[in-house]
């Protein structure tokens, strides 16, 4: 009995070693790539978890200095965010808010350069969109007209195609071209929902522009 156990699993270890000699260096590169892989994916995670940390730190003292008003201590903390973390969301934050606060304290270059950035550089569609829009209200204060509506030309995501015909609207009003403006409005206040405060805005443009927009169907209905 004990003999023929032995024939057993002296077959089946020749079995392996024959199977290990044609396979073993293919399994062995399989697991060093899965599990180089592996170690690969928690690296990255992790430098991404760290540089979101740092960047968030960034991110708070820039936010303190914009509600302090401090324009100086706001420039140099973009710049380090943006040099240290560009491709984090607070960076794309940051450059918004530095803008803003920039433009108030008026540093317009600064803030032009700061939306710029976003702009090209931005991961996200939403804030690229965000900057172009407001870097094109600023290039509108210093009649570039040709920049503005560049900007607001090109691609943007579909929820932001009501607010960039707004804006070609405003570029078009400056330039003395009403009708073409009207008619960027008119599309503007029909594209947006109803219960954006927004529209009341392009409602007040429209109306300036002797267009005022019919009530709509649902208020004319209202006893």
């Amino acid at each position: 009995m004990a003999t023929h156990l032995d024939f057993e699993e002296q077959e089946q270890l020749e079995q392996f070693k024959h199977f290990w000699k044609q396979y073993g260096n293919l399994i062995t590169w399989v697991l060093i790539l899965v599990l180089g892989g592996f170690a690969a994916w928690n690296g990255w995670n992790y430098w991404q978890r760290d540089q979101a940390i740092k960047a968030s730190a960034l991110f708070d003292q820039l936010d303190q200095a914009a509600q302090a008003g401090d324009a100086d201590k706001v420039q140099r903390a973009f710049d380090d965010i943006k040099e240290r973390h560009p491709r984090t969301v607070y960076a794309q934050q940051s450059g918004l808010l530095a803008a803003k606060t920039l433009q108030e304290k008026g540093k317009t270059d600064a803030a032009k350069a700061a939306l710029t950035w976003v702009a090209d550089n931005a991961g996200e569609d939403e804030y690229r969109a965000i900057a172009r829009l407001r870097l094109a209200a600023l290039l509108i204060d210093q009649k570039a007209y040709d920049d503005a509506l560049k900007l607001v030309n090109s691609s943007m995501p579909e929820e932001f195609a009501a607010l960039a015909a707004d804006r070609r609207g405003d570029v078009l009003l400056a330039q003395g071209k009403k009708a073409e403006a009207q008619a960027e409005y008119e599309k503007a206040y029909k594209t947006m929902p109803e219960s954006l405060d927004y529209r009341r805005l392009v409602e007040a443009k429209l109306t300036s522009l002797g267009a005022a927009p019919a009530p709509d169907a649902a208020a004319s209905a209202a006893p």
